[in-house]
């Protein structure tokens, strides 16, 4: 079972018929919300305690296209949590045919968007136990 799935638009399609690069990560972006769901540790309940996350940076790497009309499946996990930021890869395919794999880092912020440790029980949640510290935002 696929984190996220969704047809290929055709506004998502270039001149040569298949998906702009730009789109997958939009796809990867679009899975997130579902890796930190599946993790138990729903956005919303993130932003309900003060958290919010930015993205710091992205590594893509394509083996084929998707072409309109495909149903791409976008499967993520967190693969690395640091001290403030966290690392989701994702895996894009077509009928189990990889596309393209995306790592993208994402740094956790507080109210004031200033880089916030990644608390213990997110960690725990996460698969990767320890070093953390807060278990809510600092207040702004």
């Amino acid at each position: 079972m696929s984190t996220w799935s969704a047809p290929v638009r055709y506004a998502e399609c270039d001149q040569q018929g298949v998906v702009f690069n730009a789109h997958y990560l939009a796809y990867a972006d679009e899975a997130m919300t579902a890796v930190l769901d599946e993790a138990g540790t729903p956005y919303a309940q993130l932003y309900e305690r003060g958290f919010d996350t930015s993205v710091v940076a992205s590594e893509l790497s394509w083996s084929s296209s998707a072409r309109y009309g495909d149903v791409v499946d976008v499967d993520g996990a967190i693969d690395a949590v640091g001290r403030t930021s966290f690392v989701v890869a994702f895996v894009i395919a077509v009928g189990g045919r990889v596309c393209c794999r995306v790592r993208t880092t994402y740094v956790l912020t507080a109210g004031d968007a200033a880089p916030t440790p990644v608390p213990d029980d997110l960690r725990t949640a996460w698969g990767f136990p320890g070093a953390g510290r807060a278990t809510a935002a600092p207040a702004p």
